[in-house]
C-alpha cells in the first residue's frame, strides 16, 4: 500500500512542483502550482476590479444581517457559512506554516504571504460565487455545492459537459483523499503530539485521545451542516480570540520593535539574504505556505458557503472575502511578527534543531514561550480547538464529495469512515498517507482554477449587475432589517 501511495505521490509531485524555469536559472525554481495560483489570483483580481478591496465594508454589512431578504434560500446564515469555512483554514497552517516559511525564506516571506492572502481573497470570492450560483438542492434536504457542482454544471452550460464532468470527478476524488488525510489524521497526530506533553498519560494510551475525539466529532458531524455550523459559530471566534490575544500581548509588550520588524519584512522581501533562489525563492515560500493556510484556489470553501441563505450568489462571494483576510493577512501576520521579534527563526539564536527538522509548531511555541512562560498551555488549547474545528469542517467537505460520487444514501458510510480514521490517526504512524493526502489537496487547484478561468465571465456579469442594484438603492429596499 505504501508503494502505491509513494508512486501516486511522486507522479503528482512531478506535475505540481514542476519547475517552469526548466532549471535554466541557477539555485532558482518556480513550481508550476505556485505560478498557477499567482497568475490565477492576479487575473481574477484585475478582472473583478479589485473586489477584494472595494467590497469589504459591504461584506461586513452582509455578515451582520443588513441585507437579509425574504427571498433568501439556504440552510444556514452567511455568518455561519463563514465560520464553517474559517474553521477549516484557521489552524495549524497559521501556527506551523508561518514559522516554516520564515525559517526557510526569511522575514521577507511574510510580505509575500500577505500578497498571497490579498490575491486569495479574489480567488475565494470567485469560487464561492460560482458554488452558490450552481448549487443543487437535493431530495434529502441537503445542498450540494463546491467545485464538483460548478465544474460539472457550469461547464455544461458552456457546451463542455463531458470535460466538466471529468474535472468534477477528479476534484471530488482529490477532496475525499485530502479530507481523510490532511483534514483528519494529520490534525489528530499534531494535536496528540502537543497534548501528550501536557498529559503524560496519553503517551502510554494515545487511543484514549483518539476515541474521545472521535466521539466528540461524531456527535457534531452526524447532525449535518446545521450542527456543524452551530458548533463552528461558537468555536471559531473563541479560538481566534485566544490565539490573537496572546499575539497582541507579545506585540504590545514589544511595540517598539514592530517598526523594525516591518522594515525587515519589506527589505528582505525584495533583497533577501542567505535564501536559496533569492527573491523568487522568498516569493515561492510565501505563496506556498499561504495556500496551506487559507486554501484559496483549492475550491474547498465553496462547499461550506453553498448552504448559505442568500438571494444573490455574489453576495456570499463577498462574505468569503474575509476568509483569507482573517486567516492570512491578520492571523498569519501576527504570528510572523512574533517570530521575527523574538528571533527564533534565526539558527544562531539556539533553535537550529527545530528549524532543520521543520517543526513549525514547536518553533512558534518557542517564540511565544520566550515572552509568555505558560504559553505551551495556551498552545495546547489552541491546537486542539484548531484541529477539532478543521476536522468537523473537512468531514463535511469530504462527505459532500462522497455524496457527489455515490449518492446521498451512502453519506453515513463516509462519516463512519472518517471517525474510524480519527482513532487510527492516534495509534498508527500515518505520515505517508498524510503526505499523499496533502498532494491531493494541492492537486485540487488544477481543475478548480481552470474552471475559474472559464467561468470568470459569468461571475463578472453577476458582480456588475449586483453593483448596479446596490448603487440604485434596490438592494436596500428589499432588505429586511435584522442581525445575525
Amino acid at each position: 500500500m505504501n508503494d502505491i501511495f509513494n508512486a501516486i505521490n511522486g507522479f503528482l509531485s512531478d506535475i505540481l512542483f514542476f519547475d517552469i524555469l526548466f532549471g535554466q536559472v541557477e539555485d532558482t525554481t518556480i513550481p508550476f502550482l505556485v505560478a498557477w495560483l499567482i497568475v490565477g489570483g492576479i487575473f481574477l483580481t484585475l478582472k473583478m476590479g479589485f473586489v477584494n478591496l472595494r467590497m469589504l465594508k459591504h461584506s461586513f454589512q452582509i455578515v451582520t444581517g443588513k441585507y437579509k431578504t425574504k427571498d433568501d434560500k439556504g440552510q444556514i446564515t452567511p455568518f455561519e457559512s463563514l465560520t464553517t469555512a474559517l474553521s477549516a483554514t484557521v489552524g495549524l497552517g497559521n501556527i506551523a506554516g508561518v514559522a516554516i516559511a520564515i525559517s526557510i525564506g526569511g522575514a521577507g516571506a511574510t510580505f509575500w504571504m500577505i500578497i498571497a492572502g490579498f490575491l486569495g481573497m479574489t480567488l475565494k470570492f470567485t469560487e464561492v460565487t460560482l458554488s452558490v450560483k450552481h448549487r443543487e438542492f437535493l431530495k434529502d434536504g441537503s445542498i450540494m455545492g463546491g467545485g464538483m457542482e460548478y465544474l460539472s454544471r457550469g461547464l455544461a452550460e458552456k457546451g463542455m459537459a463531458g470535460f466538466g464532468k471529468v474535472l468534477a470527478i477528479i476534484f471530488a476524488i482529490f477532496m475525499i483523499g485530502g479530507a481523510i488525510g490532511g483534514g483528519n489524521t494529520f490534525q489528530v497526530s499534531q494535536a496528540l503530539g502537543v497534548v501528550q506533553q501536557e498529559v503524560p498519560f496519553l503517551e502510554q494510551y494515545p487511543i484514549v485521545f483518539g476515541i474521545t475525539l472521535a466521539l466528540i466529532t461524531g456527535a457534531v458531524i452526524i447532525g449535518g451542516i446545521k450542527r456543524i455550523a452551530h458548533t463552528t459559530v461558537k468555536i471559531v471566534p473563541s479560538m481566534v480570540l485566544i490565539y490573537v490575544s496572546a499575539s497582541l500581548w507579545i506585540l504590545l509588550t514589544n511595540f517598539t520593535q514592530i517598526p523594525a520588524a516591518f522594515s525587515l519584512i519589506f527589505s528582505e522581501a525584495f533583497a533577501p539574504t542567505a535564501v536559496a533562489g533569492g527573491m523568487i525563492g522568498v516569493i515561492v515560500q510565501g505563496f506556498q505556505r499561504a495556500v496551506f493556510s487559507s486554501e484559496a484556489g483549492l475550491g474547498s470553501a465553496g462547499i461550506a458557503h453553498a448552504p448559505a441563505r442568500v438571494k444573490y450568489p455574489v453576495r456570499q462571494g463577498m462574505v468569503s472575502l474575509y476568509e483569507p483576510f482573517i486567516d492570512t493577512i491578520v492571523v498569519c501576520t501576527m504570528t510572523a511578527l512574533v517570530i521575527i521579534i523574538t528571533g527564533v527563526y534565526d539558527p544562531a539564536n539556539g533553535y537550529k534543531e527545530l528549524i532543520d527538522s521543520g517543526q513549525g509548531a514547536a518553533l512558534t511555541a518557542a517564540a511565544y514561550g520566550t515572552v509568555i512562560s505558560w504559553f505551551p498551555i495556551i498552545l495546547t488549547i489552541s491546537i486542539v480547538l484548531f484541529a477539532f474545528s478543521t476536522m468537523i469542517s473537512w468531514s463535511y467537505y469530504g462527505e459532500r464529495a462522497w455524496v457527489y460520487l455515490f449518492g446521498s444514501k451512502y453519506s453515513i458510510v463516509f462519516k463512519v469512515l472518517f471517525l474510524i480514521f480519527i482513532v487510527i490517526g492516534s495509534v498508527v504512524n500515518t505520515s505517508i498517507m498524510v503526505d499523499f493526502s496533502f498532494m491531493l489537496l494541492l492537486g485540487m487547484a488544477l481543475p478548480n482554477i481552470l474552471g475559474l478561468y472559464i467561468l470568470s465571465g459569468d461571475v463578472k456579469r453577476e458582480l456588475d449587475l449586483y453593483l448596479e442594484k446596490l448603487k440604485s438603492g434596490e438592494l436596500d429596499k428589499e432588505a429586511i432589517r435584522d442581525s445575525f
